[in-house]
């Protein structure tokens, strides 16, 4: 097969989507790999590794995406992309078409097969190629987090572990999975007093066992979340509902309730956003107040870390992108639950339910594209 991998062109994405050792990987398999010049330098790899390992380099998007039968990124493509994307051509990436109905109805449009990371799953419903970045995300939730609390950055001025004498500062999680678990293992560390509230009450008991002593568990519900709020410093939002929108935990007047200078920090908003009052922002303008509450939403927050998240996230997807290139898109996911799952949109057709739901659109069997 043909790979293709153009550089990331998105706000301060420094990712990239296969490393060296994967084209090594692709080149052992028999196939032929491009990379757009430059794509890996913000990762920490040059031009000349990826020539070594067995890569073509070449210097623009738009002769990778000419060429190749896949193309492998990172991030969803953007609106500058769109029209380089053939029919039929598989696009093998973070998508969240539930939070972006421009981007849907683009895939649609160019008749794109898109498989999507974040809604690869196993059989334990486990999602495999979103772990390693939302692990990623819930621990730099709360570095951004204890940033932004700061008094010049718009916070409210309080060091998340306190000192003698003085109190920590609270710290509520929303949501007990990998982001939630990983945001409250780091604010444990720094010393916070933290909460964290989940629907499931197995996962609570789990996260009460394996947890330091300054951590509580706690139910979710709205009355739950308002009171806590009253006395929080730091929000993280590292609620999912894989391929679909994220709920709003955190309503508009809500924020009435919280101290000025609290911060928020929405892992969710890639799908979405959790709380209501989120808007996508970037690395390059990262914040913005609403009713005195600072709202850190950056949609690619991995970006930031990019050495770090490149090599997390590659580990987990290059055996997956080696199936399909071995055996094909349609034999590959046909065989495989896991990457069938992945399947969003094909030929103009969607295929994943929380993405028809999102925006009301015609919903396919995705085995009826096997036929």
């Amino acid at each position: 097969m043909i790979i293709g991998v153009p550089k990331e062109i998105k706000n301060n994405e420094n990712r990239v989507a296969v490393t060296p050792a994967g084209v090594t990987e692709f080149r052992k398999h028999g196939h032929v790999v491009y990379v757009q010049a430059e794509a890996g330098k913000s990762s920490g790899f040059s031009d000349e590794q990826y020539a070594e390992a067995g890569a073509t380099i070449l210097p623009t998007i738009e002769e990778v995406y000419a060429i190749a039968e896949m193309i492998i990124k990172v991030k969803e493509p953007i609106a500058s992309e769109y029209e380089l994307i053939k029919e039929n051509q598989l696009l093998f990436t973070y998508f969240h078409f539930a939070s972006s109905e421009p981007l849907t109805h683009a895939m649609i449009e160019r008749k794109a097969v898109c498989l999507a990371y974040e809604t690869v799953e196993k059989t334990d419903r486990s999602l495999p190629l979103l772990v390693p970045m939302s692990e990623v995300a819930g621990r730099m939730a709360i570095q951004e987090g204890a940033k932004y609390l700061e008094k010049p950055m718009g916070g409210f001025g309080i060091l998340l572990g306190g000192v003698a004498g003085v109190k920590p500062a609270n710290v509520l999680v929303l949501g007990g999975g990998i982001v939630g678990t990983q945001a409250a293992k780091m604010a444990a560390g720094l010393g916070a007093n933290v909460t964290i509230v989940d629907i499931s009450l197995p996962r609570l008991r789990y996260l009460e066992d394996i947890m330091p002593a300054n951590v509580d568990t706690v139910m979710s519900n709205e009355y739950n979340i308002r009171e806590l709020i009253k006395s929080t410093n730091l929000i993280i939002g590292g609620v999912l509902i894989p391929g679909a929108k994220a709920p709003s935990l955190i309503t508009r007047d809500m924020l009435k309730l919280m101290k000025p200078g609290t911060v928020m920090v929405d892992v969710a908003i890639d799908q979405g956003g959790c709380f209501e009052t989120s808007k996508a922002t970037t690395h390059e303008d990262p914040i913005y107040e609403v009713d005195g509450v600072v709202h850190y939403c950056v949609a690619n927050m991995p970006g930031a870390v990019p050495y770090t998240s490149t090599l997390a996230l590659t580990n987990a997807t290059l055996p997956y992108a080696l199936h399909l290139a071995d055996n094909g898109w349609k034999n590959a996911c046909a065989t495989n639950e896991e990457l069938r799952k992945g399947l969003n949109v094909v030929n103009g057709k969607v295929v994943f339910k929380g993405v028809s739901d999102a925006w009301n659109l015609p919903y396919t069997d995705v085995k009826e594209v096997f036929q």
